[in-house]
């Protein structure tokens, strides 16, 4: 591993809680107590605006990653590179190899934030760009570009920072995605991914973190929200779809 914990220092903690995003929770719970890593895969789960993108992004920043997505180890400083509130005040405490890696010289510095919202863009634009994939991603569905990025930018053991993943992904490629992230946590890899799917978060040996108004708290994968919802749904959709669209017929 190569971060065990993020936090946010008493001297950088700002004044003002009542603003976004330390309103949230989630995020107000790392701002006082901090956020363990404790296993090699982590994910974060929960609903829309319980927090957890915001901390990936945090996290992804405390690496050296843009907010925005896209690799460690760029040949220049982007100017224009995004700074999030939380990123700003975020620290990471790292791992001996973690601490290695950051002081050492650029080319060794293994690491990729893939960000949902910007990484439609990203798989059309840096295909066959040194340094990233061969495949021409533009020919390719968005689940297929979505796989050769994983295939091609978290295959080393370095830091990986995922923000809703399976965005593009179907049952089959998020099979995919589970088999390499476990792979990945196997060979000396690290990543932490805020997701949505139940899929991603059975990934075997992870370390499973329900985000929501409780803060944060570590569950297993079957006592998820998430799987529980999911669960319900599939077994009796018409309980959900009648108080949605009317009466159904039989």
């Amino acid at each position: 591993m190569f971060v065990s914990r993020a936090y946010v220092p008493e001297s950088l903690r700002p004044e003002d809680r009542w603003e976004w995003p330390y309103t949230i929770p989630a995020v107000a719970e790392v701002v006082e107590r901090g956020l363990e890593f404790t296993r090699p895969v982590t994910f974060l789960v929960g609903d829309n605006g319980s927090g957890k993108s915001t901390l990936v992004e945090a996290i992804a920043e405390g690496f050296g990653l843009d907010a925005r997505g896209g690799r460690a180890a760029r040949k220049f400083h982007d100017p224009n590179a995004v700074r999030t509130d939380l990123g700003e005040v975020l620290r990471l405490e790292t791992t001996a190899r973690g601490a290695r890696m950051l002081a050492g010289p650029r080319l060794r510095k293994k690491g990729f934030f893939l960000r949902a919202e910007t990484a439609f863009g990203m798989t059309e634009n840096l295909g066959g760009v040194p340094g990233y994939w061969d495949e021409d991603t533009a020919e390719l569905s968005h689940g297929e570009g979505f796989l050769a990025v994983f295939r091609s930018m978290f295959r080393d053991p370095g830091f990986y920072v995922m923000d809703e993943p399976e965005s593009a992904l179907s049952f089959t490629a998020c099979l995919q995605l589970v088999a390499l992230m476990h792979d990945l946590g196997e060979s000396g890899a690290q990543v932490v991914c805020a997701t949505h799917s139940p899929i991603l978060a059975a990934t075997p040996g992870a370390d499973v973190i329900e985000v929501g108004e409780h803060g944060l708290r570590r569950a297993r994968w079957a006592d998820l929200e998430l799987v529980t919802s999911w669960r319900r749904y599939l077994e009796h959709p018409d309980a959900y779809l009648r108080h949605l669209v009317g009466d159904l017929d039989d």
